[in-house]
């Protein structure tokens, strides 16, 4: 019997800087894991440096005002979210990560509708949340299905002659 044969029983916890080890182990499991058909190794190499050594996973919660949230099935962590303040009343949803072993079992959506909730909560006047998906992800199906749609897109420079090729999602809150 696997985890998708049960109907889980999930937790969400915000998370603190003592997390950050745990979120970076996370990560190290579901990003390479999302992006390796479409990144080349170097780029998930150096964007898993950029985005989530512990050093930069604390300065996002303590200076750039990402709220992390990391989802448990039956005790067991199965992914993290992570939203902040962009705009006035816009919030960004920076990422959304399930480990490949609990894909399939809603954890994504009720990360997603978590953080929608989240925002609403602390920020009753917030107009949109938006996201960056790269173009080729197939969580661009995901997202529509969550109730977002494609806004804009851009290609951003992000150092070592790297670039993230995204569409700009937004839900209207």
């Amino acid at each position: 019997m696997s985890i998708h044969d049960l109907e889980p029983r999930y937790t969400i916890r915000e998370a603190t800087i003592k997390d950050c080890d745990l979120i970076n182990s996370l990560a190290w499991e579901a990003f390479p894991a999302t992006y390796q058909a479409i990144l080349t190794p170097e780029q998930i190499e150096y964007m898993m440096h950029w985005m989530y050594d512990e050093a930069n996973l604390r300065r996002q919660m303590t200076e750039e005002g990402h709220v992390y949230f990391i989802i448990y099935v039956e005790d067991e962590p199965a992914g993290y979210v992570s939203v902040r303040p962009e705009d006035a009343g816009v919030f960004h949803l920076e990422k959304i990560y399930v480990l490949p072993d609990f894909q399939g079992c809603h954890c994504g959506s009720a990360l997603f509708r978590h953080a929608v909730a989240y925002v609403r909560r602390i920020c009753p006047e917030a107009r949109a949340i938006e996201l960056n998906v790269n173009r080729q992800n197939p969580a661009l199906g995901f997202y529509r299905r969550m109730g977002m749609r494609i806004d804009r897109e851009g290609d951003f420079d992000i150092g070592n002659g790297f670039y993230m090729n995204d569409y700009i999602m937004r839900l209207e809150l």
